[in-house]
């Protein structure tokens, strides 16, 4: 259940667009898509969206944004002609064809260029790519409109001449193709802005066969996609402040947002990795981090109304908001237990790569190395052990400590007084 609720959170950007693209499809209708607003209005999302992406450093995403701008700009004139007269603008269908060759190529292209280095120089490297990509395209088309036109919308490969795309064969094709390796890299990444690059790629591959027949979609396509970049965008800011990068869990900021709401009555669990340290010293920091990842997706599924938190390194936080810690213990034992039963395969030192990008290609796809498990203690303390949330924390730590001194591995209440000792290789505790 809880893996299904993180899938949905992460389309969220999705309903802002949607929400814009039914207020623009409405006020749309057949109005001229050159009017005041219809210019405006592109600029403002730009702008903000620029904004955005200056701010947090996604250049992909500014570039995207450029190029469906200019799309929008470019088909704007000759679709308005077309809307008031009945006839194409002689330079039309070389527009027309060359947006529809040049813009999946160039998104596509964009999402799939990494963001290195400082990013004025990245926006410079871009900028240059573009110009010596488009400049002897564009000098070509102008000298000779009708050649190029036939080379984009011909059927170059009969055998491949499918009813699938309203598109010219070679920019149907491009679309299609491009749009699947977009659906590739969403899936592995499963982060917003790969996603919404997605969903964008979509949405003017659906456009582009309609502008002149429905001037509406002109009008509410490109700013929908541009909407879906943008609140992409604000999304992965978000969880990059409030959502551990490598567990995925809400993190330490997210938890004290958390504490703010809660009611009169709950229940804060510390959580802790027994041995880590030693784990990391023995097979290594990756072998570590995989641990973490584990015991974060144990804890992730824990069951009555808890939520799950990464407090720091390799603690963690169960809050449930509404019961007392009896009420709680049980589903915190359920799922001290999953940990305890979970069991990993690490891959032997030799097979690990000589630098990071080796290994952060290899993490995750198990080994032949030996298998590990680890345990974890858990400290436990409701709304009677102090007088605000941080102060509940302070008495589960507390806790958590006994936990330890109990042996380890075990849940213990705040308040609970234990004694262990070891009598003939055996673990005694008093309650």
């Amino acid at each position: 259940m809880t893996s299904v609720l993180r899938k949905i959170a992460s389309l969220l950007f999705t309903v802002p667009a949607l929400g814009l693209g039914v207020l623009l499809w409405g006020s749309a209708g057949e109005g001229d898509v050159s009017n005041q607003m219809h210019r405006v209005l592109p600029l403002i999302v730009l702008g903000i969206g620029s904004g955005l992406c200056l701010l947090y450093g996604r250049v992909r995403v500014l570039f995207q944004l450029l190029l469906l701008y200019a799309s929008l700009v470019l088909l704007q004139v000759p679709v308005a002609h077309f809307q008031r007269t009945g006839m194409l603008l002689p330079a039309t269908q070389v527009i027309f064809h060359s947006i529809s060759l040049w813009l999946p190529l160039l998104f596509a292209g964009m999402a799939f260029w990494p963001e290195r280095g400082r990013p004025r120089r990245d926006i410079g490297l871009r900028c240059l790519v573009l110009a010596c990509v488009l400049l002897p395209f564009s000098l070509l088309a102008q000298q000779n409109p009708e050649g190029m036109q036939r080379m984009i919308s011909d059927v170059h490969w009969p055998a491949l001449q499918t009813d699938i795309s309203a598109l010219a064969q070679l920019p149907g094709w491009l679309f299609l193709l491009l749009g699947a390796a977009l659906a590739w890299r969403a899936h592995r990444r499963r982060r917003p802005c790969d996603i919404a690059a997605l969903l964008a790629l979509l949405c003017m591959y659906v456009m582009l066969p309609r502008i002149f027949m429905t001037p509406a979609v002109l009008v509410t396509t490109p700013l929908v996609a541009m909407a879906l970049l943008i609140c992409a965008v604000v999304q992965e800011a978000f969880d990059l402040a409030f959502r551990d990068d490598l567990t995925g869990l809400p993190g330490r900021r997210a938890l004290n947002e958390a504490l703010k709401r809660v009611g009169s009555q709950y229940t804060i669990a510390m959580v802790d990795v027994d041995h880590f340290k030693k784990f990391n010293d023995t097979h290594g920091h990756d072998a570590g981090d995989e641990v973490l990842k584990l015991v974060a997706s144990r804890l992730a599924r824990v069951g009555g109304g808890g939520r799950a938190f990464r407090y720091g390194g390799e603690e963690f936080t169960l809050l449930f908001d509404g019961r007392d810690a009896r009420t709680a213990r049980e589903a915190i034992e359920d799922v001290r237990m999953a940990i305890e039963q979970a069991r990993m395969q690490l891959r032997n030192r030799s097979e690990r790569g000589r630098d990071d990008a080796q290994g952060s290609q290899r993490r995750g796809q198990g080994g032949n190395g030996p298998v590990v498990h680890v345990t974890a203690s858990m400290g436990v303390a409701d709304q009677r052990a102090g007088s605000s949330p941080h102060a509940v924390i302070k008495a589960a730590d507390k806790a958590l400590y006994a936990a330890k001194d109990a042996g380890r591995n075990c849940v213990r209440l705040h308040g609970q007084r234990t004694m262990a000792e070891i009598v003939g290789g055996k673990k005694l505790a008093v309650d």
